[in-house]
């Protein structure tokens, strides 16, 4: 039997909410995620749909960047690390035998908050991905990143200037860069963690302009840097706090009408 507080945890997207011909193309059923001694997710069930963008927002610590990291079996790399219950990409549960890590990766992309450049050229930052993926096409790779840096709306600012190192970027340019080089692997899914906390207002907005353009191309689930950026750009959010997953909903429902007074209280501000 539930307990109050497991049902107040329980999220709350209806079928009426997801809209017509919503499909998944990546879910959790019942994570669970410790570091060492310290469980840090508890029993989180999420779906991510095949296109849009959904953000994650909660307090500090709230698992927002652990769950992201379990999506594509990154957490896995850190030591100590134990999780149980199931994460399914196209059904498939990425625990089963013979998961090929580096397929998964590659259909699930991962961005971190911090732009980390290689050190190398724009282009071969782009194209290194392809590259260890098995591509040696000079042509093609030459196609792969040109289409990723358009995606990443970055390709007017170095069409000329492939050759130069990705560090004379600018931050905001780096952090697109860093996207260009997860789309040049034509993942399914992008998973970006506050992509514009360090950036200034002007590249923030650009980079909002961004993700309202890939959720139309890809399944995006994202850790805004503020409540006001998930707002403007997520079509749904789901909202934890201490590790649960408290309330999942269209982001216009959620945020005018939630359905649980601990999402209210986090999104008017009565809590951190």
């Amino acid at each position: 039997m539930l307990t109050t507080f497991q049902r107040e945890a329980m999220p709350t997207m209806s079928a009426t909410a997801r809209g017509p011909g919503w499909t998944a193309v990546l879910e959790v059923v019942q994570l669970n995620l410790w570091f060492q001694s310290r469980q840090v997710l508890h029993d989180v069930n999420l779906a991510l749909p095949a296109r849009g963008a959904m953000a994650l927002i909660g307090p500090a610590g709230a698992g927002k960047s652990s769950l992201l990291t379990c999506l594509n079996r990154m957490a896995d790399d850190a030591a100590g690390v134990r999780r149980t219950g199931q994460i399914r990409f196209r059904g498939r549960d990425l625990d089963a035998a013979g998961t090929d890590l580096r397929h998964i990766r590659q259909r699930i992309g991962l961005v971190s908050q911090k732009a980390t450049p290689f050190p190398a050229s724009i282009f071969e930052n782009v194209a290194f991905g392809p590259r260890i993926a098995g591509e040696r096409h000079l042509g093609k790779l030459g196609g792969l990143v040109e289409q990723a840096l358009k995606q990443a709306d970055l390709w007017l600012d170095c069409r000329d200037r492939l050759d130069d190192e990705a560090s004379t970027l600018t931050p905001g340019q780096q952090q697109r860069l860093c996207i260009a080089r997860t789309l040049a692997l034509q993942p399914d899914v992008v998973l970006i963690d506050e992509p514009s906390k360090p950036l200034d207002a002007a590249s923030a907005n650009r980079f909002d302009d961004l993700i309202d353009d890939l959720k139309t191309r890809y399944a995006i689930a994202f850790v805004p840097h503020s409540l006001e950026q998930a707002s403007r750009v997520s079509d749904t959010t789901a909202f934890l706090d201490g590790g649960r997953l408290i309330e999942v909903n269209r982001t216009s429902a959620l945020f005018t009408a939630p359905a649980h007074k601990r999402t209210e209280d986090y999104i008017t501000g009565r809590t951190e």
